[in-house]
């Protein structure tokens, strides 16, 4: 049995590896792989305020390269940061797989997480310290995707570019360019 286990830094991939064994190949996304445009607002005001992500030109090679595992993995864990970031990267990275890989990516009615189909369902763990203890707690207990968290990521982000966009402009005319 493979399994594929996806965490944000490649510090806590190695040492996750070592926790692990062969059975498990532990890659690093290095944070988000969507964000919304750099040269433009990136939100839908007219339909809900609807961010209008994009991947970023630096991640493909990232998301190339979990593609390419997550074909191979018989199990998919989402192991990125407990915080609403983190939720939203794991959300982020299972819709991408999900698209990429031929899975439906579905909705449960109380989560709207996409999911795999088959025997390649996402898993979403968490853990407080990096021990092989832990680590072993987190994969004994998995769940979905929290999207109270990644709805909650999801409404700072567009508040801060809604913000940034509007405001920006005004502070730079009234105090100092350059301020954001």
């Amino acid at each position: 049995m493979k399994n594929l286990v996806i965490v944000e830094s490649p510090t806590k991939a190695r040492t996750i590896g070592r926790f692990l064994g062969s059975d498990y190949e532990v890659i690093a996304s290095m944070g988000h792989i969507y964000d919304l445009p750099k040269s433009k607002l990136g939100v839908d005001t007219e339909k809900d305020f609807e961010p209008q992500y994009e991947l970023m030109k630096d991640k493909k090679k990232t998301l190339d390269q979990l593609k390419r595992a997550s074909k191979n993995a018989d199990r998919i864990i989402l192991a990125t940061d407990l915080d609403r970031e983190g939720e939203a990267i794991a959300y982020h990275i299972a819709q991408a797989l999900a698209d990429s890989t031929s899975r439906v990516a579905g909705s449960s009615s109380k989560s709207h997480e996409p999911r795999a189909t088959g025997h390649k369902p996402f898993e979403r763990i968490v853990f407080h310290e990096i021990t092989k203890e832990a680590i072993d707690e987190a994969l004994n207990n998995p769940r979905e995707v929290d999207k109270n968290l990644v709805d909650a990521q999801t409404a700072r982000r567009v508040l801060d570019r809604l913000v940034g966009y509007k405001l920006s402009p005004i502070l730079w005319q009234k105090v100092r360019r350059g301020l954001s």
